[in-house]
Order: C-alpha cells, then structure tokens, then sequence
C-alpha cells in the first residue's frame, strides 16, 4: 500500500505541475497576443507617418524655406 500512496503522490504533484504550466503557457500567449496588437498598430502609425512625411516632400519639391524672422 506505500507503494501505491507513493505513485498517487506523484501523480498528483504531476497534475498540479500539468496545471501551473497550462496556466503559464496562457498568459503568455496572452502577453504574445497583445504585444503582436501592439506592434500591428505601431507600424501602421509609422506607415501613417511616413506618407505624410513623403506627400510634404512631394508638395514642396525644391522649394528653399524662408529665412527666419530674425535675418
């Protein structure tokens, strides 16, 4: 009868341990999840940003800007 108490000890920290780890492996899909949001939407507002940056190259070409109001 050790024996046997012996394995169900055993099978239970297995189980706990099984458990623990579901529950980690969770959370970090979830912190994955959110960070992969996050940097979908980081490189549309770069992207964003970028075309903006080339539409105000594009309107003024070569253009010198004016001196400032000091000169």
């Amino acid at each position: 009868m050790d024996d046997f108490a012996a394995l169900n000890a055993r099978l239970v920290a297995l189980e706990m341990d099984r458990a623990h780890q579901e529950r980690v492996i969770e959370d970090l899909n979830e912190a994955v999840t959110a960070q992969w949001k996050l940097i979908e939407q980081l490189k549309r507002e770069v992207e964003r940003l970028a075309d903006q940056v080339r539409e105000a190259a594009v309107a003024t070409p070569g253009e010198a800007e004016p001196p400032p109001p000091h000169y």
